[in-house]
């Protein structure tokens, strides 16, 4: 018996050791599977960092945008402020000429009147110079 005792013994080691040659291979592919996992999570971290620079980057050039396009909002309001106040002084400067205008076409009329006043004397100097001579 002592036969059967040591083939059943070599038999369960042989046993035991492809169980513990299992074992060792499913470690070692859980230990592959953990490794790659591991560098998944790396890559996946590496990724989100870039992402997150990415969005740094996105959200800094949305605020100079926005302060941008707040600066030409600025510019086109005091564009059309200055608008106004041009438009305000041509206003102003159409009715100072039509005034000026009218201050020239007094300022003729008057002159044409003394003109007139000054030319109907002349002709009654005239008649009064012409009459004591036809009187002699």
């Amino acid at each position: 018996m002592p036969d059967t005792s040591s083939e059943q013994r070599r038999v369960e080691a042989e046993l035991a050791r492809e169980m513990a040659e299992g074992e060792r291979a499913k470690r070692e592919q859980n230990r592959g599977s953990v490794e790659e996992d591991r560098a998944s999570a790396e890559l996946s971290r590496t990724t989100a960092e870039q992402l997150r620079a990415l969005a740094e980057e996105v959200r800094e050039v949305t605020e100079r945008y926005r302060q941008e396009l707040e600066s030409v909002r600025q510019e086109g309001e005091a564009l059309r402020h200055a608008a106004e106040e041009a438009r305000l002084a041509a206003e102003d400067a159409r009715h100072a000429t039509i005034a000026t205008v009218a201050a020239t076409a007094d300022a003729l009329s008057t002159t044409l009147a003394q003109m007139q006043f000054l030319e109907d004397a002349r002709n009654t100097i005239r008649q009064l110079k012409i009459k004591p001579y036809d009187a002699q």
